[in-house]
């Protein structure tokens, strides 16, 4: 008896999940797969933290599968061949899927859409992951927004989005199909195993998802206008789960919007606005080339970077700059794979513009140590941060560390919690005023060129 393929990517939960909702209606035997792919023409390897929160999560839905009746498949390769051979082996006459929005993700998924259909068998995406398609946010001109305040009007007067999908009491029971060993993948790190603060701090999955989300809810939300306080835990941390889609947006929106008590509804009209910043991060990811690598405004390619050394550029990753907020967060981003966000915004502003180094070079390091990495959210904000994106901050906002720490750390409860009061501290690496007036120097040089 044919069946179904479901093909999940960064949709990993079952609770409103389109793809595999339409792969239960399709009837007959359901093969749930996960295609580890990063051989494909243009698709970005996962950098190590990522890989570790894969792996956790992975895990996670192989339970939730079994719980079910079913089970996770698991395949590693380019993406095309191995679609072609989990066909095959499943005997599926229907392959359903979630969209992806990345140029180079979009054409792989097309070709094997063609593919697919010329030989007869029916494959089918949805809208899963994002709240509003890129290409249905528009100007009058017909044109992507690229100023956030616009969008965020824009999206505001459209009908509101769907209501989430429930998650299945029971799957249909899936064929014998080859499945990759888990482990042979060698997601997690071993030599040495620096994962421990990532275990402690996070839960992968789709019920930690929730969990995260009701926590936030019932007792962070309230605190949510002192969320530019590193100290406080008056942010979401939704954000990886949100990247792996264990929680979808559509689930976000409709547990926060007009399903609070009155006073909760400011704070959740504030977040609200922050889920549509990540919206707007997709919609210029889709409408440009590829931000994780090409300047957005082009005139940023003629900009005169510094020669900081691979040593100087050390010291910042290692939070030994001797700039104690910077150095903080990056301790915090190597402890746990995260950063708040207002220190993202100092210690990439440090790099950029103090330092004058390429903000790819911290892209990179971002994309590496992150849980929340993906290829439109980091680059888009480091891109925000450099002046050479969407709705970028001009280039002459150069965050002071010194002054972000008096303003928003005060007490320095969040700088003691990643560098210990009675640490022997370096000199700091560099002179503020003089790197600000040097960056500036740089800019004027790049519009007059």
């Amino acid at each position: 008896m044919t069946g179904a393929l479901v093909w999940l990517r960064d949709d990993l939960r079952l609770a409103d999940n389109p793809a595999l909702r339409a792969g239960i209606d399709h009837g007959g035997p359901l093969t749930v797969v996960y295609v580890l792919d990063d051989e494909s023409a243009g698709i970005r390897p996962l950098g190590a933290a990522s890989r570790w929160w894969l792996h956790q999560s992975l895990v996670a839905l192989d339970a939730d599968l079994r719980e079910r009746g079913s089970h996770l498949v698991l395949r590693r390769g380019p993406a095309a061949a191995a679609i072609d051979h989990l066909v095959a082996d499943a005997d599926a006459d229907a392959v359903f899927w979630n969209r992806r929005y990345g140029r180079a993700e979009r054409d792989l998924d097309a070709g094997i859409k063609t593919g697919l259909t010329e030989r007869g068998i029916a494959a089918h995406s949805f809208a899963a992951n994002l709240l509003w398609e890129p290409w249905t946010v528009l100007t009058g001109q017909g044109e992507p927004y690229k100023v956030f305040t616009p969008f965020w009007r824009a999206v505001q007067a459209m009908p509101e989005p769907r209501h989430p999908l429930p998650s299945p009491r029971d799957l249909p029971a899936a064929p014998r199909v080859a499945s990759d060993d888990l482990d042979a993948w060698e997601l997690l790190p071993t030599h040495p195993d620096w994962a421990g603060g990532l275990r402690d701090a996070w839960q992968p999955g789709e019920h930690g998802a929730h969990e995260r989300l009701e926590h936030f809810v019932a007792e962070g939300l309230e605190d949510y206008d002192r969320r530019d306080e590193p100290a406080m835990a008056a942010t979401s941390d939704l954000s990886p789960h949100l990247r792996w889609g264990e929680v979808s947006p559509y689930q976000v929106w409709h547990r926060l919007h007009g399903r609070l008590e009155p006073e909760q509804r400011q704070h959740a009209a504030a977040f609200l606005r922050q889920l549509a910043w990540r919206e707007f991060n997709w919609n210029e990811y889709f409408h440009c080339e590829d931000i994780t690598t090409v300047n957005v405004r082009r005139e940023f390619d003629a900009f005169p970077w510094g020669d900081a050394s691979d040593a100087e550029i050390d010291r910042w990753r290692t939070g030994t700059t001797g700039f104690d907020l910077v150095d903080a967060g990056m301790r915090e981003l190597w402890h746990s794979g995260a950063m708040h966000n207002r220190v993202r915004l100092a210690t990439a502003s440090f790099l950029v513009k103090n330092m004058l180094v390429d903000w790819r070079v911290g892209e990179q390091w971002f994309w590496d140590t992150l849980v929340d990495a993906d290829s439109a959210n980091n680059a888009a904000n480091w891109q925000w941060v450099a002046g050479s994106g969407f709705d970028a901050a001009p280039y002459f906002r150069v965050f002071n560390p010194d002054r972000q720490l008096e303003r928003f750390d005060p007490h320095r409860e969040y700088v003691h919690r990643w560098v210990p009061s009675d640490e022997l501290r370096p000199e700091p690496m560099l002179d503020l005023k003089v790197t600000r007036q040097r960056a500036l120097a740089a800019y004027d040089r790049m519009r007059n060129s």
